[in-house]
């Protein structure tokens, strides 16, 4: 469908439009900015009058089927967090209940602004069905672990499963794939190995959980005497096609390392506050030149999938623990949520241009929290909470209009989602 956005300002990559910008969307991409072509006959025109468009946000790093986890694992450390309650919960998940949580995973993202992201996920096909079925873009992996070498017939399993799924569904559109290493603690040296081998071998990126604790920093250098870092850069995991969440635990040596690699950073600002995990060195990785991008991480460890909140976490943190308010800038923040992410992941998205695939989100300026519009920039990263998200449009089709999703049944995924919880013993009624 070819589409006319009109009477909005936009945030380009140059920065905000002088004024009203004219955005002409022919297919899955962007065919202009600025005036209408002579021979562009829109078939919906859509007047935005009173917004701001926006490239369509990037989630770098979350698992959307945690949905179903959302407030039954809160104020506990990392370990009990993960191993004491989040794994015996996954035992109980089946794969339908993940397509289940997956799509409210979707419908949080896309009602507040975000219209593709980078998840890990425990089923094979369930995330990309949901994907599929409610017209997102994602970037999917099957976190792929073999306990530290303790099982190397469910890790060969795993992999073979993600294969699998890539041969599926690698051709649905908006859908691409990632391989998965869990983390340094739960890949023996050997899989490690392997997995970075196969991604040389066939180009398929990687996806990473990396430095995200202590705890982890101190298991890896007992067992291999080394970083987190430095053991998955010796077992050739780091390149300039790996996305490594969280890096809240980096030394200066570590940091060098990411740099020479190429390595992306999806830093979780929110998840690691919440489980005491630290902050991210984000003024030390930009100085380095590192590509930051910006994810909530699932919503068992968030509460939320709202890319608002990370923005003015990501603002903010830094400032007050370097006492300087320069740290980082509202400009680096939506950098991270947008052309960052879309790097990251290896879109063509990310920015209102022409030529990009045509993820558009459209914010209401309107909102009181928004008024007086002295600084729209400062407005997105300190002053939006993503209720003023009015419509999302991912590959050139509306996807969330007013409060409405276009291809998701709100209330059967609600009665699903509710079914799924009260089985699995999580809900409180």
């Amino acid at each position: 469908m070819d589409i006319l956005i009109k009477n909005a300002p936009a945030l380009l990559p140059e920065g905000l439009s002088g004024g009203p910008a004219d955005i002409c969307i022919s297919g899955e991409r962007i065919l202009s900015v600025g005036s209408v072509p002579k021979d562009f006959i829109p078939e919906q025109v859509i007047d935005a009058s009173g917004m701001l468009a926006v490239p369509g946000l990037v989630n770098a790093h979350t698992h959307a089927y945690m949905t179903l986890f959302r407030n039954c694992a809160d104020d506990l450390a990392f370990n009990d967090w993960l191993f004491g309650r989040i794994l015996p919960l996954e035992d109980l998940l089946t794969a339908e209940d993940c397509y289940w949580g997956t799509l409210l995973g979707c419908m949080e993202m896309l009602s507040t602004g975000t219209a593709s992201f980078l998840d890990m996920y425990i089923f094979c096909g369930s995330a990309a069905r949901a994907v599929s079925d409610c017209g997102m873009r994602a970037v999917l992996s099957r976190g792929l672990t073999d306990s530290a070498g303790e099982d190397p017939a469910g890790g060969k399993r795993r992999l073979t499963d993600a294969l699998d799924e890539m041969r599926e569904w690698g051709n649905v559109p908006g859908l691409s794939f990632m391989l998965a290493p869990h983390a340094p603690y739960t890949c023996s040296e050997r899989y490690q190995r392997e997995i970075a081998e196969l991604s040389h071998d066939t180009g398929v990126p990687v996806n990473l959980h990396l430095a995200e604790s202590d705890a982890e920093t101190a298991t890896i250098l007992e067992k291999h005497g080394c970083t987190p870092t430095e053991l998955f850069d010796r077992t050739g995991l780091l390149s300039d096609t790996t996305v490594a969440a969280h890096c809240v635990k980096l030394s200066d040596g570590d940091i060098d390392i990411l740099a020479r690699r190429g390595v992306s950073v999806a830093t979780n600002p929110v998840s690691n506050l919440k489980l005491a995990n630290g902050v991210a060195r984000i003024p030390e990785l930009l100085g380095r030149g590192v590509n930051v991008a910006l994810g909530t991480d699932g919503a068992a460890s968030n509460n939320t999938l709202n890319m608002f909140r990370e923005l003015a976490f990501l603002g903010l943190l830094r400032k007050g623990l370097d006492a300087d308010p320069t740290a980082v800038t509202a400009a680096q923040c939506l950098s991270a949520a947008t052309a960052g992410g879309a790097a990251a992941l290896g879109l063509d998205s990310g920015a209102i241009a022409p030529g990009k695939l045509a993820d558009i989100t459209l914010i209401d300026l309107d909102r009181i929290n928004l008024f007086p519009r002295n600084n729209l920039l400062s407005s997105l990263v300190y002053s939006a909470n993503g209720s003023e998200v009015s419509t999302v449009i991912v590959s050139g089709k509306i996807l969330y209009d007013h409060g409405e999703f276009t291809t998701i049944d709100r209330e059967r995924v609600l009665y699903e989602v509710n079914a799924v919880c009260r089985r699995i013993g999580t809900i409180n009624e």
